[in-house]
């Protein structure tokens, strides 16, 4: 989580397609780019360079 909670709060509302990555909200039965049923929810945490 970032240092910004109302940042973080609209960032758990997002959608990610497996399929083309696009962004789609929350609650979405399908992408709306591509249509792929496939979603995720859009990761919490910053991800470090190895």
């Amino acid at each position: 989580m970032g240092k910004f909670p109302i940042a973080d709060a609209e960032i758990s509302k997002i959608w990610i397609c497996k399929k083309c990555k696009s962004r789609n909200k929350a609650g979405s039965e399908k992408c709306r780019k591509c249509g792929y049923r496939s979603l995720r929810p859009k990761r919490k945490e910053i991800r470090t360079k190895k």
